[in-house]
């Protein structure tokens, strides 16, 4: 029997336009993002000039997602290579970390996972959440190693110009605030920009949306223009982190940020079906899981005209299987996911002349710490959260140590050398894995392309005990999953966030075409006009 149908919160068809071109496409989550991206791929730089300027714009334009407070991870394909590396600027926690510090209620905590509680939740928020920066470290790595001679400056520039002009004061300004407004009122910094006279800013009711400064993130953004991104880790700009997080009683310190390095490694692969390869980012990322999908659909193909019942059951047999291995691994089997804002961002990017950066950073949870750093303007990722706060455990908090995270970006190519190549990737923490997998499924598989990829209808399985599926399924695909296993139907919308927001781009050796989510309101996908 069909699960009954949710309370629907919209009621439209949407569509997002897609992107192409033959100088380059960027596809942010935020536009104005994109066309940063795209300015500077006019401009004469490449596919890694525009990923960095396009990162800095985001820190300027979707704070709650990504920033100069957050961490990452980009591979990278160069047109002429046939193998991809991996710029690893990844979660570390300080060298002070303490255990001690996080001291257990003896309840559960439901938030992004199901941990311990903590006493006064300090490893969801506030500055003891903190982990080491390492976004800016990782931008730098990416401009150094695969870069042009493009200044940083001229990098940078665009984010500087939309930080000065401020944050659209719009309807999803507001309701992204307003969903950490709890949290973001604990503190004064923080409450002074995102809540004015204590509540949410909103726009006019009628007329533009205007805009408003967050903090002095121009200012440190136009610093490091003008010093350098070594400047975030060794100074002045480093001087200030390191006081105000010691001041609020963080760990990390000027130590911490002196060593932080972003690491350029190869990209681990996976074979698909012997005619593609993905090229991961590896580790204690999403891709040993997604490795494990990729072997459990072998013998379960979608037919090109699109997947069906049996297709979408199998696949949320053989997730469910993957995220049942994967958290027994992390020794947390009862750390399912829950419903909560992720707080991360997904860009990619193709030139003109066929490079390739998937780029995927985060602050963690939607705002992060939601603890602005007030002589910088930086707000800070929480980190923190990703480890399990229970002494001894697998992913357990200690000095220096990396905890497993989500993020997924990937670039596949054909086995033979040839095009097109594809990137893509996504937001969405737990969610992020079954929206890459279904994407690369449609498109590598059915040979659908990338917009008609980004429109269909998908599932969610983010933990090993339920699917989540888009009410938009036809009934005997929502049939067949219900007696696949446990199942939810759901809506595709804003908020509920109930999917994975990813993006994509196809290139050929002619041109690209690229496509953002399409139900994310800011995202985009901007061609270079030359």
């Amino acid at each position: 029997m069909t699960p009954a149908s949710p309370y629907r919160t919209q009621n439209w068809t949407v569509t997002k336009p897609g992107a192409s071109g033959r100088h380059g496409i960027v596809v942010s989550q935020n536009r104005e993002a994109a066309e940063a991206g795209a300015a500077i791929l006019e401009a004469g730089g490449n596919a890694a000039d525009a990923a960095v300027a396009a990162a800095f714009a985001l820190a300027a334009v979707e704070p709650w997602n990504s920033g100069l407070g957050g961490i990452g991870f980009a591979v990278v394909m160069q047109a002429g290579e046939s193998a991809a590396q991996v710029v690893d600027f990844g979660p570390v926690a300080s060298r002070n970390a303490d255990p001690a510090d996080y001291p257990l209620t003896g309840a559960m905590k439901k938030d992004l996972f199901t941990w311990p509680e903590v006493v006064g939740d300090v490893n969801i928020h506030g500055p003891l959440s903190f982990l080491i920066p390492s976004s800016v470290a990782g931008y730098a790595r990416l401009k150094e190693a695969f870069g042009t001679a493009m200044p940083v400056a001229e990098l940078l520039a665009p984010a500087i110009a939309l930080a000065r002009r401020g944050l659209a004061q719009d309807w999803y300004t507001t309701l992204k605030i307003a969903s950490s407004a709890a949290v973001l009122r604990l503190y004064a910094d923080s409450a002074a920009i995102y809540l004015p006279n204590g509540l949410p800013p909103v726009p006019p009711y009628q007329g533009e949306p205007g805009f408003f400064r967050v903090g002095k993130l121009a200012d440190t953004i136009e610093r490091l223009a003008q010093a350098g991104l070594q400047d975030f880790y060794s100074g002045d700009v480093a001087a200030s982190l390191v006081a105000d997080i010691a001041r609020a009683g963080g760990r990390v310190d000027a130590a911490d940020l002196a060593d932080c390095r972003a690491e350029l490694r190869p990209s681990p692969t996976i074979d698909w079906r012997g005619t593609h390869t993905l090229h991961t980012s590896g580790g204690l990322t999403a891709a040993p899981t997604l490795e494990a999908v990729v072997r459990g659909m072998a013998a379960a193909r979608p037919a090109a005209s699109g997947p069906d019942a049996a297709w979408f059951a199998t696949l949320s047999r053989v997730m469910r299987q993957a995220y049942a291995e994967r958290l027994e691994g992390l020794g947390a089997a009862k750390a399912a996911a829950e419903p909560g804002e992720t707080c991360t961002t997904h860009l990619t990017v193709v030139d003109g002349e066929g490079n390739l950066v998937a780029m995927t950073t985060t602050l963690l949870s939607s705002m992060g710490s939601r603890y602005v750093l007030p002589g910088s303007g930086v707000l800070m990722n929480n980190g923190m959260m990703w480890f399990d706060p229970r002494p001894g455990s697998a992913n357990a908090i200690a000095p220096g140590a990396r905890p497993l995270c989500n993020m997924s970006p990937i670039i596949a190519t054909p086995k033979d050398g040839s095009w097109p190549r594809f990137a893509v990737g996504a937001s969405g923490g737990r969610r992020i894995l079954a929206s890459v997998y279904q994407m690369l499924a449609w498109t590598l598989d059915c040979g659908v392309d990338v917009e008609t990829a980004a429109h269909w209808p998908r599932i969610d399985v983010s933990g090993p005990d339920s699917t989540s599926a888009d009410l938009r399924l036809p009934a005997q695909t929502l049939e067949a999953l219900a007696e696949a296993g446990p199942l939810s139907v759901v809506e595709h919308g804003v908020l509920p966030i109930n999917f994975a927001c990813p993006n994509m781009i196809r290139a050929t050796r002619d041109g690209a075409q690229g496509i953002s989510d399409v139900i994310s309101p800011w995202s985009a996908a901007v061609a270079a006009r030359r």
